[in-house]
């Protein structure tokens, strides 16, 4: 098995869902007592957002493009960005560390296609719906146009997701509002959602009834990475 560097704590909450889910992908594969071998930087996730917020998105990929270069020294041979909004400095992140990088796009997109899925939503973060650089990855390389939700609702999908994911904090009626949310995107012609952020499958889980299919972005990602490890796939 190939040893892969994770860079988490953007959210923990979600970092944790990560972890179970690489281990167990291993578990599965192989039987036994075998696990993921991963080497993990948790960040501090209060700096990173605070740098969201101000916009110096130089600066928060400095500090991750460090760390991930750090994991490289200590025997990493991968990399996994455990979170969508940061994807937005991918590539600065990928160069500082001198690590193949597995994109969370690419997981998302090879699923999306799989199932004949073309015109997709979109929620996240605020700054992955708003900024293009995981809508023009699933496009360029997927050939996935994505529609994200309008400008009031992407309020509710940003304040749900800092508010109260990030903090475990989840409630039924956020659910709802997410689920109407939906409903709003299959009127519009989307024929699945992209959960493009790491927390909201822990506000929608597998097998929550929506009016679309639901593709959880971090379990995708997570499945690749453990394909990665063990089979050498790109």
């Amino acid at each position: 098995m190939k040893t892969l560097a994770v860079l988490g704590g953007m959210s923990w909450e979600s970092t944790l869902v990560y972890y179970r889910l690489l281990n167990q992908g291993v578990a599965r594969r192989f039987g036994g007592l075998h696990s993921a071998p991963l080497l993990l930087h948790s960040v501090d996730f209060a700096g990173i957002e605070a740098l969201q917020r101000a916009g110096d998105w130089a600066e928060a990929g400095r500090r991750l493009g460090a760390a991930a270069h750090r994991l490289k020294l200590a025997g990493a041979e991968g990399l996994l960005i455990a979170t969508n909004t940061m994807h937005l400095v991918a590539d600065q992140v990928r160069e500082a560390s001198g690590l193949p990088l597995l994109h969370i796009g690419d997981a998302t997109g090879a699923a999306l296609r799989a199932q004949g899925h073309a015109t997709v939503g979109l929620l996240g973060t605020r700054f992955t719906m708003e900024q293009d650089f995981l809508r023009c990855h699933l496009q360029q390389h997927h050939g996935i146009t994505t529609l994200t939700p309008e400008p009031a609702e992407r309020d509710t999908v940003h304040r749900v997701i800092y508010e109260e994911l990030c903090r475990g904090v989840v409630t039924d009626a956020s659910r709802a509002a997410y689920l109407r949310i939906i409903e709003r995107l299959a009127g519009r012609g989307c024929t699945a959602v992209a959960l493009a952020c790491t927390e909201i499958g822990l506000l929608l889980p597998e097998g929550t009834p929506a009016a679309l299919p639901l593709f959880d972005t971090t379990a995708l990602h997570a499945a690749a990475a453990v394909d990665w490890m063990l089979n050498d796939r790109p």
